[in-house]
């Protein structure tokens, strides 16, 4: 069965570009470009793993966490933070409950070594 990923990302052209990556890999992508797209997506697609941006309209990707953290159907989704701000990236993923981060811009074999991390490969 092919893994969804739901990736969150304000900026349409990194979101464009991971989406296609994704898809390319064997992955079903789903984008969103704001906190309450990706929170009102991920209840109703029910992805295998989110790939969220810190900074977003409106909601931040943090507050997205901890909302999902306490969603009995999704608190195990692992969800990965992704920032430009790299300083607290770390500080932020932990203390929010995020399963862990990437530091953007990055490349795809460290977006797909991460994804690989948490879901099972030969499952896609």
């Amino acid at each position: 069965m092919t893994k969804k990923i739901l990736v969150v990302d304000d900026e349409p052209g990194l979101l464009k570009v991971t989406l296609l990556r994704l898809n390319k890999t064997g992955y079903e992508a789903l984008g969103a470009t704001s906190g309450e797209e990706a929170l009102a997506l991920a209840r109703q697609k029910m992805p295998d793993l989110m790939l969220l941006d810190v900074f977003l309209p409106e909601m931040n990707g943090d507050e997205v966490v901890r909302i999902l953290k306490r969603d009995e159907k999704l608190k195990c989704m692992p969800i990965i933070l992704i920032s430009a701000v790299v300083e607290s990236l770390e500080a932020t993923a932990v203390e929010c409950g995020a399963d862990g981060y990437l530091p953007k811009p990055f490349a795809s074999s460290d977006l797909l070594g991460m994804i690989g991390k948490y879901l099972d490969d030969e499952a896609k």
